[in-house]
């Protein structure tokens, strides 16, 4: 056996004989492995014993959908938006170490911004799709309506994310905003209690409007995003939407933070300040993401990079110099 390589540690079902629930990715990658010469294996996903794991052999370890932080550890898992990807040593979108990363406008190449740009309006903003399948019907909203976006709790991390819960937030817009609210509930969560406590608020606040249309319309449309950290705040970005965020997020470069309901009160009632979306969008998704649409020989190798930059050599060599820094 090498004495050097890559684990990946999967979910035990895609590893079942015959399982076709491997994401592409990690397909791809295992193939770029095999070009470029990187000996590999995979192993099922145990999280509690991630690190006692990893201290059992010399290997590096990538973690699907992890949160796993090691000298010799990476987290993958889509960023938002397919096909990016992040590979980074904290965790994946919210927990991700792009968060704590500068972004400086002015270092970004203005027409690759500008080109990038208009590829992913195009293949999102333009056909009017998302993450989850969106209904073709228009829809139409009030001018002076802010779009609260509401997420599952569900979902791995909300809670642990969001600065306070989401109907504070609610009740927070509707109480501060001159003007109409829309919110739109998460998909999974139309049918269930969250429905029925919207339509009570109705009764309360005559200008809170719950809508369940295509995102793309809602964005077009509203005067300014609120959300916890929910990706529909990148997709504001490709319509030049202000976004307001009220939880930990990896792309709050270029929205306002609201860390309590007081702040939340204060930023809505600012003025809202021009923002470089293209340039933004191009840096975080082209240059801090890997692109799964690439070659597996050019995901590999990025990839490899990635764990030089935190001082391991696959193929066995000293430690970089970036790695010592």
């Amino acid at each position: 056996m090498a004495e050097r390589g890559v684990v990946l540690h999967l979910p035990e079902s895609w590893l079942a004989p015959g399982s076709e629930e491997m994401l592409p990715f990690y397909r791809k990658l295992m193939d770029g492995f095999d070009e470029i010469g990187v000996a590999w294996r995979t192993e099922p996903m145990q999280r509690e014993a991630a690190l006692a794991r990893i201290e059992k052999d010399s290997w590096f370890h990538i973690f699907n959908h992890g949160q796993v932080q090691h000298d010799r550890a990476m987290n993958a898992g889509v960023a938002y938006i397919y096909p990016y990807w992040n590979m980074d040593p904290m965790g994946i979108r919210a927990y991700s170490s792009i968060g704590d990363k500068n972004f400086y406008a002015g270092k970004v190449d203005d027409e690759k911004a500008r080109k990038f740009f208009g590829r992913m309006r195009r293949r999102l903003v333009t056909p009017r799709v998302s993450r989850y399948g969106q209904p073709e019907e228009k829809v139409t909203l009030p001018d002076d309506a802010v779009a609260v976006f509401f997420q599952s709790e569900e979902h791995q991390g909300v809670n642990d994310t969001q600065y306070f819960d989401r109907w504070t937030m609610l009740e927070t817009v509707l109480k501060t905003w001159e003007g109409s609210v829309v919110v739109k509930p998460h998909p999974r969560e139309i049918l269930s209690g969250v429905g029925e406590r919207l339509e009570e608020m109705q009764k309360l606040y005559p200008d809170l409007h719950v809508l369940t249309g295509n995102i793309h319309d809602i964005l077009a449309q509203c005067q300014r995003v609120v959300t916890v950290n929910s990706a529909v705040g990148v997709e504001a970005y490709l319509h030049r939407k202000p976004v307001i965020l009220c939880g930990q997020a990896d792309f709050h470069h270029v929205a306002d933070v609201a860390r309590t309901p007081e702040m939340l009160e204060v930023l809505l009632e600012q003025e809202v300040r021009g923002r470089v979306f293209a340039k933004y969008l191009y840096w975080y998704f082209g240059q801090q993401c890997l692109d799964a649409s690439r070659r597996s020989k050019v995901i590999a190798r990025q990839v490899v990079r990635r764990m030089a930059a935190q001082g391991y050599d696959v193929k066995g060599g000293e430690k970089t110099e970036l790695a010592a820094e």
